[in-house]
């Protein structure tokens, strides 16, 4: 049974195989769109060389499918198909129509399709294939640049590197000599050599850069020996760095200076110069004395820029000591690496001659400065000592002493002629404890006058202490004390001063002027000293304000004291102690005596600018014109009636003037025509004469008295009396200060009708109308 069974199953297998052998050949004779079961593309591999010298096109391979089709066509697709690359339709032989540069491109990527002719159906799906170029030997070895730049330190030792030089060469490097790049030292062989990498080293260790500088080399570059091809070149610029490898040579053997003996010390007396042919950082000369003893005169410095030695002096240069100086100095550079030393010797040396000239020097003082100690207050003291000058040059001439500057200013310190330091009064250190002036000193010349150069001195006095001031309290700020004060309390410390100076052990000795008081004094034994209450409860309404003197003493010899009074406020306090009310003191307000001085002198000046203007107001007043016969116009006699400085003794005095002068203008004189007066013809306004009349003689009454009663001025009783016109005058103004000029003309008969008082007014004005004044 199971024979059979396996017998079946084999017939059923080839019947289903011979059903799909069928079902294929349909697909494919049909050309249907179904899926074959496996299918593969067919070809050479692709691979060209580049440059081929064969005619085009090149072969390049063959695509091809297992598709058995006689309607099969073979296309590709690509960046560079249809163009460089094409394919036979029916056969898929590839050809390249261009010759290919693989320097250019090395490989191409194009797709393969094969479709069926007939409705360019694909037959198979797209794939894709590289197709290679193969490099050949075309190309020569390329510098990266064309010119390369080195540097190198003189002096190196064979092999020592300098730079590297690259060339490239566009050939395949996977093949085997296509890209292998060597190089080789055509120009300059004999100084430097390079290596397969290209690097550039020296062959000779006596490069000197003093000698030759630069160096220009050729290097070639090309493939690896045994392949054929092309080579370049390239220029290489080799510098040689400098080094510290020689010694400075002074540029003459001898150098020669003037200079005169005023020279400042540290000035220039004069420069050496000296060739190092090394660059300018490595030159680092240093100068010595060889021979000679003037070390400690002259020192010689390096100038860092220029490499000159700078001759200075040390110390003052004397020509009438020494005109002439010669030495021999050497130049050397510490620095210079002896390994590349040279011969020819590593020291230079040359001579030095500084020849002095005289000046006419100031002169000179034989001690500087000048110290001198003084007691103060030291009335015996007059002459502390004296400088002393000199002057250097072989004249020898003669030295005045002047001072020239003092501090403290004022005439403190006096210095004669002969430089001796006098003391014209006794000084004080609490103004100043030293005093400093300035000595200057001349020569004098042949001719007596005095030489414009000059040389100083500072002259230090010193002033010692005495103890000539006693201590003083410092007052504190408005001591206070509460009334219910208990005893012991600590009203205020004390401390005092002294203007005198204080030694570090010194103290101040502090007591009660009496022991009559609520208060007492204690020691704190440190400058200072508590005033405290001695019995407590002050009493306010006896005192409310406490003078406590105080008395105070230094350790001085002699010892000094002073008393001081403080002044000590009782206050009401509550019961903490605070202070809730005290008495307002009174400020003390001081003037000083300068003070005093300058409001005294200028009150005196104001008192005599006022005595020079009275005095000046009496002697005008007190002026009078005499009057002298007829010579006299009527101007000058009214002048004289109003100005008179004498009381009189009423109408019938006629001894306080000349009536005669008035008289006998009268009888001499020529009469003129008869007018009437202007006055005579005017009537008085109605009223109560008795009243006017009464006005004016109580107005001329308070008038005279005040003239009479004035014992201080001149009796101006006539300007007392005319000043006032009175209520209703038909007379207008009768002072005679405007009545010069038209007065000729007028009648003053109306003068009689004024009562007896003016009797004597009328007689001097009243004229007859015949009569004339004769000049």
């Amino acid at each position: 049974m199971n024979h059979l069974i396996l017998l079946f199953s084999s017939l059923l297998a080839l019947a289903f195989a011979d059903k799909e052998s069928q079902k294929t050949q349909n697909f494919s004779s049909n050309n249907a769109s179904h899926k074959r079961l496996k299918r593969d593309w067919i070809w050479n591999q692709m691979h060209i060389k580049e440059e081929i010298d064969a005619p085009l096109p090149h072969h390049v391979g063959k695509i091809t499918s297992s598709v058995r089709n006689n309607n099969a066509k073979y296309i590709i697709e690509g960046e560079y198909a249809n163009t460089i690359f094409k394919v036979e339709e029916t056969s898929g032989d590839v050809y390249a129509f261009e010759r290919l540069d693989r320097e250019k491109k090395a490989e191409y990527e194009l797709t393969a399709l094969i479709i069926d002719r007939r409705n360019n159906q694909s037959l198979e799906p797209p794939s894709k294939f590289i197709i290679k170029v193969y490099d050949i030997n075309d190309n020569a070895p390329v510098f990266v640049q064309k010119v390369f730049n080195g540097s190198v330190p003189e002096m190196s030792p064979v092999g020592t590197s300098v730079t590297k030089v690259t060339a490239v060469d566009a050939d395949d490097p996977t093949v085997t000599g296509h890209a292998t790049v060597t190089y080789q030292v055509i120009k300059g062989e004999e100084y430097f050599t390079v290596d397969d990498s290209g690097v550039i080293s020296t062959t000779r260790a006596d490069l000197d850069r003093e000698h030759q500088s630069t160096y220009e080399i050729v290097v070639k570059a090309k493939d690896a020996p045994g392949f054929s091809g092309d080579s370049s070149t390239a220029t290489v610029i080799i510098t040689l760095t400098d080094i510290n490898d020689n010694f400075p040579v002074f540029k003459h053997p001898s150098f020669h200076f003037k200079v005169p003996e005023n020279i400042s010390v540290g000035g220039e007396v004069g420069r050496v110069k000296v060739e190092d042919i090394d660059e300018p950082q490595h030159r680092n000369t240093k100068y010595s004395f060889v021979r000679g003893d003037y070390r400690d005169t002259f020192e010689i410095v390096a100038n860092p820029f220029t490499n000159e030695g700078i001759i200075r002096p040390k110390k003052p240069l004397d020509f009438e000591k020494v005109a002439e100086y010669r030495f021999d100095i050497e130049a050397t550079d510490p620095t210079v690496d002896l390994r590349y030393f040279k011969a020819g010797g590593s020291r230079s040396i040359s001579t030095v001659t500084i020849e002095v000239t005289d000046v006419d020097e100031p002169p000179v003082f034989t001690k500087l400065p000048y110290e001198f100690k003084v007691r103060e207050n030291d009335p015996e003291v007059r002459t502390l000592g004296s400088v002393w000058a000199h002057d250097p040059d072989a004249a020898k001439r003669k030295i005045r002493f002047i001072r020239r500057r003092a501090s403290p200013s004022g005439d403190y310190i006096r210095v004669s002629d002969t430089g001796i330091i006098q003391l014209p009064k006794p000084l004080d250190r609490e103004f100043s404890s030293s005093y400093n002036i300035t000595v200057a000193a001349q020569e004098i010349l042949e001719d007596g006058r005095l030489s414009d150069r000059e040389s100083h001195a500072q002259v230090h006095v010193i002033v010692t202490d005495e103890n000539d001031n006693a201590p003083e309290l410092v007052y504190p700020e408005e001591p206070r004390v509460c009334e219910n004060a208990a005893p012991g309390k600590v009203i205020i410390r004390i401390s005092a001063t002294d203007k005198d100076e204080v030694s570090p052990r010194g103290f101040f000795r502090y007591s009660l002027a009496t022991e009559d008081s609520n208060f007492s004094l204690v020691e704190n034994y440190d400058n200072t000293a508590n005033i405290t209450v001695k019995y407590g409860q002050f009493n306010r309404e006896l005192a409310k304000i406490h003078y406590l003197p105080v008395i105070i003493s230094d350790n001085g010899d002699p010892e000094l004291s002073s008393t001081n009074t403080l002044v000590i406020s009782v206050c009401k306090c509550n019961e903490k102690g605070n202070f809730t009310f005290c008495e307002e003191r009174a400020k003390q307000v001081g003037v000083s005596i300068q003070a005093l001085v300058a409001i005294f002198i200028c009150i005196f000046t104001i008192i005599v600018f006022f005595a020079v203007i009275i005095l000046l107001i009496l002697l005008r007043k007190r002026h009078k014109k005499d009057l002298s016969g007829l010579g006299r116009n009527v101007a000058e006699i009214h002048e004289q009636l109003v100005t008179y400085d004498e009381e009189g003794g009423g109408e019938m005095d006629t001894t306080s003037y000349d009536v005669s002068v008035l008289n006998s203008v009268r009888k001499n004189g020529i009469k003129p025509e008869p007018v009437p007066s202007p006055y005579a013809q005017v009537q008085k306004p109605p009223g109560n004469p008795t009243s006017a009349a009464g006005e004016m003689e109580m107005m001329i009454e308070v008038k005279k008295d005040e003239a009479d009663n004035d014992r201080d001025l001149l009796p101006y009783d006539t300007l007392h009396i005319y000043g006032y016109e009175g209520a209703e005058s038909i007379a207008e103004s009768l002072s005679s200060l405007g009545s010069g000029s038209s007065d000729s003309d007028i009648d003053y008969d109306f003068l009689n009708d004024w009562g007896p008082r003016f009797k004597m007014l009328a007689e001097l004005y009243g004229s007859e109308p015949n009569e004339d004044f004769v000049y």
